[in-house]
């Protein structure tokens, strides 16, 4: 059996770029179809980012899916920098303005904005399989998939791939097409997620000669921990107690971390990559179907929130003009600042990790490069701009 059905906007992937991009859309009154190979438990149950720039935090809330968020967020006017154990208060509200970020988990993010169009109606079809996309170079594109058994396709005005970076819309594009950009640093992450309490209110990076640390959250009562790792570290070589011993040394050894079941343990690996452009024809792509950003700076969701307001946008003009130049724009114009927040990535990455015994030179310049923000307010207000978030 084969269906066919037809929509303005074909969203591929419901995270957060999709699911956020799909509520923008259906606002200004364009139809939408999302599709996700996952289950909805799956999507709504992953772990990942958990710091939101000012932008991001206004655009959950235009769509109208912002109430938790604004009940249960945690608002950090300010960041903590150690070096070797001496610990530096960088006062972003200070230094920018009046800006903030805020702690808030992609997974309440996703499981607001699932809820949100689920709420008005609209529906996500999850559990989808084999995906093609067809006719993105010409005026008739289409996604084809199987959901329930049954093959469908959507024929559509525009596809966008927020499909993830193994997902299918960036495979459609022809690889002569698109120029990949990528960085592999030899280090990873090994992140535990336990229930217990914050040892202090703000999130704290350290760099130590046993490497890097990083003390975070997601609520009152659920801290986020990682230290640097080797990409294949055995996790059956670190118990729970091991973590937590070793992320407090890094901290320099007078931060007395609170303790508490730890509910999750991964190896996040660190790598940096971008595709240009991020369109082809008819197929646009954005978030991680499009670059990847080491967790360092906190900014792989943001930049999919980025790119979702500008594609917004030019979809917006479209349908209300008819003029394609802002859907003409968009790459250049996200892409100008997915390259300022890899530049930041990558600076934060390198300043605060240990790359080891072969880059000697590197690790000592790196550390004077930390010395120095903490030392400056000029570097400071540098990373405190940066870190709230760079202005669409």
């Amino acid at each position: 059996m084969h269906t066919q059905s037809a929509t303005k906007v074909a969203i591929v992937g419901a995270g957060p770029a999709g699911l956020l991009l799909g509520a923008l859309l259906e606002q200004r009154g364009i139809d939408t179809v999302i599709i996700e190979r996952q289950t909805r438990a799956h999507v709504e149950a992953r772990l990942r980012a958990g710091v939101l720039e000012q932008g991001t935090q206004n655009l959950l809330r235009e769509v109208g899916a912002a109430e938790r968020m604004d009940r249960d967020g945690l608002v950090h006017t300010s960041v903590e920098l150690a070096l070797d154990g001496e610990r530096v208060k960088i006062d972003l509200q200070g230094l920018t303005g009046g800006k903030a970020v805020m702690v808030y988990g992609q997974t309440q993010i996703v499981q607001d904005l699932v809820a949100h169009r689920l709420a008005s109606g609209r529906d996500i079809l999850f559990e989808v399989s084999d995906t093609t996309i067809d006719g993105i170079s010409g005026a008739s594109p289409s996604v084809s998939f199987v959901h329930g058994g049954v093959r469908k396709t959507v024929s559509c005005d525009y596809i966008a791939g927020c499909d993830g970076f193994h997902g299918a819309c960036r495979g459609a594009i022809p690889a002569e097409k698109l120029t990949v950009f990528e960085k592999i640093y030899p280090f990873a992450w090994l992140g535990i997620l336990a229930h217990c309490a914050p040892p202090a209110e703000d999130l704290i990076y350290a760099r130590h000669e046993r490497g890097f640390g990083l003390y975070s959250m997601r609520s009152p009562v659920l801290a986020r921990h990682y230290i640097q790792c080797r990409p294949d570290e055995n996790l059956a070589e670190w118990p729970d107690e091991k973590v937590f011993d070793e992320l407090e040394l890094r901290l320099g050894g007078r931060t007395t971390l609170p303790r508490g079941e730890v509910i999750d343990k991964s190896v996040t690996p660190m790598r940096s990559f971008v595709t240009e452009p991020m369109r082809y024809g008819r197929l646009f792509l954005a978030g991680d179907a499009a670059h990847i950003v080491p967790p360092t700076g906190a900014k792989g969701l943001n930049l999919a929130a980025g790119d979702v307001h500008y594609l917004s946008e030019g979809l917006t003009d479209f349908y209300r003009t008819g003029s394609e130049a802002g859907l003409d724009a968009y790459s250049d114009r996200a892409l100008a600042r997915v390259w300022k927040a890899q530049r930041f990535s990558w600076w934060m990455t390198s300043m605060l990790h240990d790359f080891g015994p072969g880059d000697a030179f590197g690790n000592r310049v790196y550390r004077a490069e930390l010395d120095y923000v903490l030392s400056s307010q000029p570097a400071m207000t540098t990373l405190a701009e940066n870190y709230v978030g760079l202005p669409y």
